[in-house]
């Protein structure tokens, strides 16, 4: 192997080789202060991780304050506020490109902007609030759907927000159908619920999750053949959700996708 002399007359040692001569293995070679693509990939996999997590605990505080909340004027403000974060954040998780990223935030600051107008102007409608519940349901569970497929075909194998995102999914799954609850009682002309009770957020919100878990404790009922048939076709959805997603999810926690053998070398090949 040919070296080099020097000025001060030291003798430089070749590619793949040391100062005395030998040869340097490919794992021996000094580190160099290079990102890594697999570093890169697991950095880019906890940040997945990371926002998926955070997703679930708004998606998860959003759930708690509409189910205490009433109808008063400025927790409607609030509560838009906080479906509207729930939002951008469920299309942050997801990945979704800029510039729909900036027109959800529009939206978003529209609707808070209208509640406050409202609560100005001394009404409790709540038009603004019951908007960004559409929003949310509609919009979320598509976006999370999309990351979670994403990052199962890129990393080839189950991985913590992909557990994250279908128990996100499974919750805005109970607030789509206490929405839809609330759009039939209000555009029925007749009380949603059987015994009367006023069909507010919270109510729905209550029926609809001990309807999409079967728990059922019949305080609250569907007057109507429609609402019956939304009601048991919620406990469907939820029951045959938990069963196959999410149990196939959680399941397979950490497998990779399975490698195919490589094919039997032919006879008489060298």
């Amino acid at each position: 192997m040919r070296r080099s002399r020097g000025t001060s007359g030291e003798v430089a040692s070749a590619p793949g080789e040391d100062s005395a001569g030998g040869s340097v293995l490919p794992w021996m070679a000094p580190e160099l202060d290079l990102p890594s693509p697999l570093m890169a990939t697991r950095s880019h996999v906890g940040d997945r991780a990371g926002r998926f997590a955070l997703l679930l605990g708004a998606v998860i505080t959003a759930f708690g304050v509409e189910g205490v909340s009433s109808p008063a004027q400025w927790e409607q403000v609030v509560v838009s506020a906080l479906l509207g974060i729930t939002l951008l954040l469920a299309l942050w998780a997801a990945a979704t490109r800029p510039r729909y990223m900036r027109i959800a935030a529009l939206i978003s600051a529209g609707l808070v902007l209208v509640s406050v107008i409202e609560v100005l102007s001394g009404s409790v409608d709540g038009s603004a609030t019951r908007l960004a519940n559409a929003l949310l349901v509609g919009l979320a569970p598509p976006a999370i759907v999309i990351g979670v497929l994403q990052s199962l075909r890129t990393r080839q194998s189950v991985t913590v927000e992909a557990v994250l995102g279908v128990l996100c999914v499974y919750i805005l799954l109970g607030m789509f159908f206490a929405f839809i609850y609330g759009m039939v009682d209000r555009l029925g002309g007749s009380p949603f619920f059987a015994g009367g009770q006023d069909a507010s957020f919270p109510h729905c919100l209550y029926f609809s999750f001990t309807t999409l878990t079967t728990v059922g404790y019949g305080d609250f009922t569907a007057r109507t053949n429609l609402g019956h048939t939304l009601a048991v076709s919620e406990a469907l959805f939820g029951q045959i959700y938990l069963v196959t997603v999410v149990s196939l999810i959680v399941g397979n926690l950490g497998r990779g996708r399975p490698v195919a053998p490589e094919p039997p070398a032919a006879a008489g090949s060298s």
